[in-house]
């Protein structure tokens, strides 16, 4: 499966973004954290595909679980 990210100098200065499109990966996180849902982000950014917000997502769950434990794992 191909990458729900971009990073080009030549899109939005280097900014990471949604694959296929100009919205920053950082819009999604920004909406959640401001209590919108995943529907509302959709929404309003109708050029991002649902199943690319769901691996950002994951993605991000997936790297916070793994140096949580290798943090926990160093530390006892």
């Amino acid at each position: 499966m191909l990458s729900p990210i971009t990073i080009s100098p030549n899109i939005q200065s280097g900014e990471p973004v949604f694959s296929n499109t100009r919205v920053p990966i950082k819009n999604l996180f920004d909406y959640l954290k401001a209590g919108h849902s995943l529907g509302d982000f959709l929404e309003d950014f109708p050029s991002v595909k649902k199943d690319h917000a769901i691996q950002v997502l994951e993605h991000f769950e997936n790297f916070l679980n793994f140096h949580s434990q290798a943090y926990v794992q160093g530390t006892t």
